[in-house]
């Protein structure tokens, strides 16, 4: 119902590409860029700044995504409402989650499902990034929710949330004192990782090699297979480990963990949902839509 053209620029504010937008949006990019220019000629204002190959939003831009963000979560909040009073939804839902997103973001929000969807029963499996894509290329789940890019392209990927991950440390290190700290220090503190195969580790090691660092070059003083004992160790230790800023709220919140700055090191993420390109049925078709709509902080 809402106009095209703000699903493009809502599509390439997102990913700050105009092939990548195009190919989500299965449109040729001069149609892309029509649109984008149709819109700046509506609202007559600039929306992206380009610098060679990079674009990045103007002010104006930035507003603009933050209105069309509440617009298409308004949207997407309505046709799931109307779309749960024409359809009695019931079954079984088979949902994959990676590790983080299975542990502190799904729970609240399947509480908040099964209160108003009672008929439907949810199976939940957890695992790393890669246990998640073997099941569901086994059909055992109905979809999978992931912190890393997949691997395999007989997937398709949309994103429903955004995580950063951060450097975090116990309040009592005296690292947490100092303000900031570079990339060279970086690669001396005694470090807590995630276990190959998670999706965590992978998106470090790529935002690290951009940065000339090999996670290879960092001091490994311990593998962990979780957050909750990751955070466990470092409460307990003069080590560091980078985490989703969603598995230590709490932490932060309460004071016993802090965030330590790296300079020029921003690493963000999309948690995504993965499907098979043959398509989502009736009721993985719907929870997709009440995730997208949820508000998970």
């Amino acid at each position: 119902m809402f106009d095209f053209r703000l699903q493009v620029f809502h599509t390439v504010a997102r990913r700050l590409n105009f092939t990548r937008a195009a190919e989500e949006l299965f449109i040729s990019q001069p149609a892309v860029t029509k649109h984008i220019q149709e819109t700046e000629h509506h609202f007559k204002t600039k929306l992206f700044e380009r610098t060679g190959s990079k674009i990045t939003l103007t002010p104006s831009g930035a507003l603009l995504l933050q209105y069309t963000e509440e617009l298409f979560a308004l949207y997407r909040k309505m046709e799931l409402e109307l779309g749960s009073i024409a359809e009695q939804y019931k079954g079984t839902l088979r949902i994959g989650a990676s590790t983080t997103i299975a542990e502190y973001l799904l729970p609240p929000a399947l509480a908040g499902f099964k209160k108003n969807f009672k008929e439907i029963s949810i199976n939940l499996t957890s695992g790393n990034t890669e246990h998640i894509e073997q099941l569901l290329q086994k059909n055992e789940i109905d979809f999978g929710m992931i912190e890393g890019q997949p691997k395999n392209n007989l997937y398709k990927n949309i994103p429903f949330t955004k995580d950063e991950l951060v450097l975090v440390a116990s309040a009592k290190n005296p690292l947490t004192k100092k303000q900031r700290i570079s990339l060279k220090e970086l690669q001396t503190l005694p470090f807590v990782l995630r276990e190959p195969g998670s999706g965590t580790l992978e998106i470090i090691s790529k935002a690290l090699k951009a940065k000339g660092i090999r996670l290879a070059q960092l001091n490994r003083e311990i593998q962990l297979e979780s957050s909750e004992s990751i955070k466990s160790y470092i409460s307990h230790s003069n080590a560091v480990s980078f985490l989703s800023i969603h598995t230590v709220l709490k932490e932060l919140h309460s004071g016993a963990l802090a965030i330590i700055d790296v300079q020029g090191l921003d690493i963000e993420r999309d948690f995504l949902f993965i499907q098979l390109h043959s398509g989502t049925a009736a009721i993985p078709g719907f929870f997709m839509k009440f995730i997208q709509q949820y508000k998970f902080r």
